[in-house]
């Protein structure tokens, strides 16, 4: 059921008033995602005409944008992205590690997203790997899933990367499943000083290549010796780790993934209320416990999209990686080794059928089955009212 209010309405009110009072200062690449979530399920995208084989009943479907920052798209693609990692999940507790940015290098990652996103990625999962291969503490090579949030929940700029990590770990020689401790993965602390410690040797090794840019109230970083200035606070304050408790089977797992990994800055089901010059949202304050911890803002509608633009990702970014024993090329033979030491059964193969899964809702009248009969092109209407198309399908058929 469609929300009374979306991230697209906003857009499509407030947003050609917004590019032209900032013209030259978006990125292509926003201004991409300011007209594809415009335009997603409108005509302009084309779509077609449905059709109930039983009962007659008539519906138009436009197209969406399949944009990965639009609200609207990502639920179709946690779905299918799901299905595909289910045949990795292993028998075993899985632990969610959170890694975060502090504020002063987050301001730095604002102007050099691409290297310093990709470094967060590196510095994270080296982290984890070393850690958990050290006999001290864990003694195996163990598999990562990471996914990249870059906002908090007031849509400000937040960067930091949430990991999946299965409870335990292949060792060196391959011979045996070590599992961790039930409620216990890894030290945060030593996770902590490990972190800083990699992140911060390669954020200078980029400075000195030349690589980062510094613009507005960080200009003067570009000199080395500001740079090395700025960072000393920042090396001696404690980066924070956080490590929840293990989920309660695979399925919770899943669930969890479904709302993390294709989430973007802000879903429509938190708006509340938009009267073209604010908007009013439910967000978390963490600083906050219990009850207490929801709370509404309300903020000028062209504040709410430069919050939401903040999060647009460089082209061709991944925000989904996979580390460890589930890395790409090795990870359908790490899956099943593992498997093999935990005496655990592979999962059934996949049966394929013959025709492909209709995926297109059931008839709202009938609960029959939809069948296209008009396809619509981009900016087309369908070429006759309801009724009409109706009979012409009733008389088709």
């Amino acid at each position: 059921m469609r929300t009374s209010i979306e991230v697209a309405d906003i857009f499509r009110a407030a947003g050609p008033n917004y590019r032209n009072a900032h013209t030259g200062h978006l990125s292509l690449s926003q201004l991409k995602v300011m007209s594809a979530v415009e335009h997603c399920r409108t005509a302009a995208l084309g779509g077609h005409v449905e059709a109930c084989e039983d009962c007659g009943q008539w519906r138009i479907a436009y197209n969406s944008c399949r944009n990965r920052h639009c609200p609207k798209c990502q639920g179709a693609a946690a779905r299918t992205w799901l299905a595909e990692r289910e045949a990795d999940l292993l028998p075993v507790g899985y632990f969610h590690v959170v890694f975060t940015l502090p504020a002063e290098v987050a301001a730095i990652a604002f102007y050099n997203k691409v290297l310093v996103y990709d470094l967060l990625f590196k510095a994270a999962s080296e982290t984890m790997l070393t850690i958990a291969a050290d006999r001290k503490y864990l003694g195996a090579r163990i598999g990562i899933t990471a996914v990249l949030h870059t906002w908090g929940s007031a849509m400000t700029h937040h960067p930091h990367v949430h990991m999946i990590v299965p409870g335990g770990g292949i060792t060196p020689d391959g011979s045996r499943w070590i599992s961790s401790r039930p409620a216990f993965l890894l030290p945060v602390r030593v996770l902590g000083k490990l972190f800083r410690r990699l992140f911060l040797a390669r954020l200078v090794a980029l400075h000195d290549a030349g690589r980062l840019g510094f613009f507005g109230a960080l200009a003067h970083l570009a000199d080395r010796q500001a740079f090395g200035r700025y960072l000393l606070p920042v090396r001696r304050k404690r980066w924070i780790v956080y490590a929840k408790p293990p989920f309660a089977g695979p399925e919770a797992v899943l669930a969890y993934l479904s709302r993390y990994t294709h989430r973007v800055a802000i879903s429509n089901s938190r708006l509340i209320a938009f009267d073209e010059t604010d908007v009013t949202f439910h967000y978390k304050d963490y600083r906050r416990d219990g009850c207490d911890r929801q709370q509404v803002m309300t903020l000028a509608v062209d504040e709410f999209i430069r919050r939401f633009l903040l999060h647009v990702l460089p082209r061709g970014f991944h925000r989904i990686r996979h580390y460890g024993l589930l890395a790409g090329g090795s990870r359908k033979m790490s899956i099943a080794r593992a498997r093999e030491l935990l005496n655990a059964a592979p999962p059934p193969p996949d049966e394929a059928d013959d025709e492909p899964t209709d995926i297109r809702p059931p008839c709202p009248c009938c609960g029959g089955r939809m069948v296209v009969i008009e396809v619509l092109k981009r900016w087309r209407q369908p070429r006759g009212p309801p009724d009409q198309a109706k009979t012409n399908w009733e008389s088709a058929s």
